[in-house]
């Protein structure tokens, strides 16, 4: 049996020609503060944000260095005391979204091994949700096209480091007011969600023969543009949006049992403009198939 992996648009692993893998991952997050612009705050019409994410993933290998990858995840929001005074949430599917991760270059230096990877990647609403209810809305209701370059550095003993970026180029999303401020005043109900930088970062071990990980990292998201939160108003999808979290990612693979594997996280934003402070704990499975 070879080695078996669940990928990612962000991450280096790819699958084999016509290998397949499909993850289903369960994620759960809260916050009770959240940044005001660059001040730090509380929101009693929100107390504890609480959002739950059901994220089935199915990633397959056109070729050994083309992957196909598609995603469509499930999102419900809630106040921790729905029925104290706070706000509604909401739930439904999010976004659906379809990428090409190509493996660009692969080079042995020494008994290590460089590899380059390139993802191209477009998500678009799936459904006909709010995107003007922060911060209970599914998402930004925009559609998304982004680019991402990919380095990847694995020496011989398992041990390996990953740095990525990406360009994300978003749209316009509907809402159902026809005014709106954003650094001066527009009678529309069109608003353009900023662009943004995303910026990724790990190290880690490969362990037991390839069937046991373990990797810290680092995320973070800055936008090209956009406004900040008002004092005593809700956010908007055309806030400034930055976050820098730190997580700890582990997975398994369960030899007994061919084909499946198990994986936990845990992340944390330690900084961050018009977002919430939040931690998020992640189980999930993965099964891998030949097509």
């Amino acid at each position: 049996m070879g080695m078996l992996y669940a990928q990612t648009p962000s991450d280096a692993i790819m699958m084999k020609q016509r290998e397949s893998c499909f993850a289903l991952v369960y994620d759960r997050g809260s916050w009770d503060h959240y940044w005001e612009g660059d001040y730090l705050r509380t929101h009693g019409a929100v107390g504890t944000f609480r959002k739950m994410t059901v994220m089935p993933m199915l990633a397959i290998g056109l070729h050994d260095k083309l992957n196909l990858i598609v995603s469509l995840p499930y999102i419900k929001t809630e106040s921790d005391e729905p029925n104290g005074g706070f706000l509604a949430g909401v739930s439904g599917l999010q976004d659906f979204g379809v990428s090409l991760k190509a493996k660009v270059l692969e080079k042995e230096i020494g008994t290590s091994k460089l590899s380059l990877l390139t993802n191209v990647g477009y998500s678009t609403p799936a459904t006909n949700y709010l995107s003007d209810y922060m911060p209970y809305s599914l998402g930004l209701g925009a559609n998304e096209f982004s680019v991402r370059a990919i380095g990847n550095f694995k020496m011989q003993n398992g041990l390996y480091a990953m740095v990525g970026a990406a360009h994300l180029w978003r749209g316009l999303t509907e809402i159902e007011r026809d005014y709106y401020y954003n650094n001066g005043s527009y009678y529309t109900t069109k608003m353009d969600v900023p662009n943004a930088w995303n910026f990724n970062g790990a190290v880690g071990i490969w362990l037991f023969d390839n069937s046991l990980r373990f990797e810290a990292n680092y995320v973070a998201l800055n936008s090209t543009s956009g406004d900040d939160i008002r004092k005593y108003n809700p956010g908007q999808p055309t806030n400034k949006i930055e976050f820098g979290q730190v997580g700890f990612f582990t997975q398994y693979y369960i030899k007994q049992i061919k084909g499946l594997g198990v994986l936990a996280y845990y992340n944390t934003v330690i900084s961050g403009r018009n977002w919430g402070q939040s931690s998020n704990l992640g189980l999930g499975l993965t099964y891998q198939f030949k097509i």
